[in-house]
C-alpha cells in the first residue's frame, strides 16, 4: 500500500517538474533562432552574435555551485520559485536593448536565474524520489527541458519573423511570469529537505566532491555534451541561413521541430537507462549523436534535418543518462554536487560558442562539425576509464 502511494505521488508530480524543466530552458537558447537578424541589427561578426548564447551559458556555469550552497541552507522550493520570478525581469529588459554589449548583458543576467532552478530541481528529485524513481523523473524533467528549448526557439523564431527580435521578446517575458506563478502555485513543498546552514561543512562537502571521481568524470562529460549542443545549434543556423538553403527566421525556428523528437525519445529512455546501466547509455548516446552530426555536412536540407534530430536525441539521452548517474552515486550535498556539473556543463556551453564559433568562421559549418565531434569523442574516452571500474566509497 506504501508503495503504490509513493507510485502514485510520483505520477502527480511529474506534470510540474516537466512544467519547471520547461520554462527553465524557455529562455536559454532562445537567441538562436534570430541569430542572423541580431547579427544585422547590429553588424555583428559570427562570434560576436554567438557571445549572446554564450554569456547566458557561461552565467549559469559561474553561479551554479553557489546556488546549490544556498539552497542546500534555505530549501528548494524557494528558490525554485525567486529563480523563476528574477528570470523574468532581464527578459524583459532585452527588447529596450540599444547594443549589442547591452544585449550581451542582459542575456548574462538571464543565466544567472536559472541556476536556482535546474540545479534545485534536481537535489529536489534526488531527495523526493528514490530508487528507479529518481531516472523517470529526471528523464520527465530533461524531457522538459527539451520541450522548452525548441519552444523558445520556435516561438523566437516565427514572433521574430512577424515583430521584429525585439518583439519576440516581449513575449517570452510574458510567458516567463506566468510560468512562475504557475510553478509557486503547483510545486508541493519538500518532504525530505534537512537544510545545512554551517558554511564550513559545505565547503568540506564540496572538497570532498571534487575528490570524487565518478562525479568529476560526470561533470567532464557534461562538458563536453553541451559543448556539442551548443556549437551545433548556435551555428547551424548561419548555415542554413546562407547559400544554397538561405532559411528566413521562421525557416530556422521550423528546423527546430527536431527537438520534438527529444521531448518523445528522453523519457521513453529513462527506463533503459536504468537497465543498460549509465556507461552503455551514454556511449549508445554519444555514437547516435555523432552520426547524426556527420549527416548535416551533406548539401541538402532533408539530409540536415534528420541530422540535427539524430544528434539532438542522442545529446538528450547522454543528459539523462549523466544527471542519473550523478543522483545514483552521490549521498550527501546533492545539491552542491548538482551545482559542480552544472558549472562544468554550461562552461562547456560557453565554450562552444566561442570555439565552434571560430571554427566556422575559418572554415565554415565543416570546421564546426569537427570541433564538435571531436568533444564528443573525448566525453566517449573520459567515460569509458571512470565508469568501467565499480563504484567505491568515496568515489
Amino acid at each position: 500500500m506504501q508503495l503504490f502511494f509513493r507510485q502514485a505521488g510520483q505520477q502527480a508530480s511529474r506534470p510540474i517538474v516537466w512544467l519547471i524543466g520547461f520554462f527553465a530552458f524557455l529562455n536559454v537558447y532562445s537567441m538562436q533562432a534570430v541569430l542572423p537578424m541580431v547579427m544585422q541589427d547590429f553588424h555583428a561578426s559570427p562570434v560576436q552574435a554567438g557571445l549572446t548564447v554564450g554569456a547566458t551559458v557561461l552565467a549559469v556555469a559561474l553561479v551554479s555551485p553557489f546556488m546549490g550552497m544556498l539552497s542546500d541552507a534555505f530549501g528548494r522550493k524557494v528558490i525554485i520559485c525567486a529563480s523563476l520570478f528574477a528570470l523574468t525581469v532581464p527578459t524583459a529588459l532585452i527588447p529596450v536593448a540599444g547594443s549589442l554589449n547591452a544585449l550581451i548583458f542582459l542575456r548574462f543576467l538571464q543565466g544567472l536565474a536559472v541556476p536556482g532552478i535546474v540545479v534545485v530541481l534536481i537535489a529536489y528529485l534526488s531527495e523526493e524520489f528514490h530508487s528507479g524513481g529518481v531516472a523517470r523523473m529526471t528523464a520527465t524533467y530533461v524531457g522538459g527541458t527539451v520541450m522548452g528549448g525548441f519552444c523558445g526557439r520556435f516561438i523566437t523564431g516565427h514572433a521574430g519573423h512577424l515583430l521584429g527580435w525585439r518583439g519576440a521578446f516581449v513575449t517570452l517575458a510574458l510567458l516567463n511570469l506566468f510560468g512562475a506563478l504557475l510553478v509557486l502555485w503547483l510545486l508541493p513543498p519538500s518532504r525530505y529537505f534537512v537544510a545545512n546552514r554551517n558554511i564550513r561543512a559545505g565547503f568540506g562537502t564540496l572538497w570532498r566532491h571534487l575528490h570524487h571521481k565518478r562525479l568529476m568524470a560526470a561533470c567532464a562529460v557534461g562538458f563536453c555534451v553541451l559543448f556539442s549542443l551548443v556549437g551545433t545549434f548556435t551555428y547551424v543556423n548561419l548555415h542554413l541561413a546562407s547559400s544554397p538553403f538561405n532559411l528566413s527566421s521562421a525557416g530556422l525556428a521550423n528546423v527546430f521541430s527536431v527537438y520534438l523528437v527529444g521531448v518523445l525519445a528522453t523519457p521513453l529512455a529513462g527506463p533503459y537507462v536504468v537497465r543498460f546501466g549509465f556507461l552503455r547509455s551514454l556511449l549508445g548516446a554519444l555514437a547516435l549523436s555523432a552520426a547524426g552530426l556527420s549527416l548535416t555536412l551533406l548539401p541538402s536540407l532533408t539530409a540536415v534535418i534528420i541530422g540535427l534530430t539524430v544528434c539532438s536525441t542522442g545529446v538528450f539521452i547522454c543528459q539523462s543518462a549523466t544527471l542519473s548517474a550523478i543522483a545514483q552515486n552521490v549521498s550527501e550535498g546533492r545539491s552542491l554536487a548538482t551545482g559542480i556539473y552544472y558549472m562544468s556543463y554550461y562552461a562547456g556551453g560557453a565554450a562552444g560558442s566561442l570555439l565552434a564559433g571560430m571554427a566556422y568562421e575559418g572554415w565554415g559549418w565543416g570546421g564546426s562539425v569537427l570541433s564538435i565531434a571531436l568533444m564528443q569523442a573525448l566525453a566517449a574516452v573520459i567515460a569509458a576509464v571512470a565508469w568501467r571500474q565499480p563504484a567505491q566509497s568515496g568515489g
